[in-house]
């Protein structure tokens, strides 16, 4: 008598071996994805100009930062679940995992207090003890770069900050 654990892996199994037999007869012309039959050489452009907005490259840093963060915090997560790691270094590992946190919460709370004091949108990466600041904004004031770095220090000292303008 079949059980239904067994049942499921021979279905399984079967239908892992029919469609690895279809691919596998298959003509590779329906395989191939090239629609260079359909281009022709003329009609390819040779300088392409690409305008990209002041809101689409802060987006695009923050999502840069947010894929490499993701990276390393699921890198972090599977030697974490490692079980040949001892108690401390899975404690190290997990400290880690609880810094890399601090700082995502630290640039969001950064970047909320200046939204919330200057109306302006920023780009903040914080590494080791610097505290990177983009500013979406076309013209370099140093009034208001001071003003943003005292801010700043005042909620973190004993961090190095630097403020730059982007258009």
């Amino acid at each position: 008598m079949i059980n239904k654990q067994s049942l499921i892996f021979l279905t399984l199994t079967s239908l892992i071996l029919v469609l690895s037999i279809y691919y596998v007869t298959m003509p590779s012309e329906l395989l191939l994805t090239n629609n260079s039959a359909f281009i022709s050489k003329e009609e390819t452009p040779k300088d392409v100009k690409v305008n990209i907005s002041n809101e689409d490259t802060f987006s695009a840093m923050k999502s840069i930062l947010n894929t490499e963060r993701e990276e390393e915090l699921n890198k972090l997560k599977n030697k974490l679940t490692n079980k040949e790691l001892g108690p401390d270094e899975k404690n190290n590992i997990y400290e880690e995992i609880k810094g890399m946190n601090k700082v995502k919460v630290m640039e969001e709370k950064i970047e909320q207090i200046i939204k919330d004091d200057f109306n302006l949108e920023s780009f903040i990466k914080v590494k080791n003890d610097i505290i990177e600041i983009t500013i979406k904004k076309g013209e370099n004031d140093k009034n208001l770069t001071v003003k943003i770095m005292s801010r700043i220090e005042k909620e973190y000292p004993n961090m190095y900050i630097s403020v730059t303008f982007k258009k």
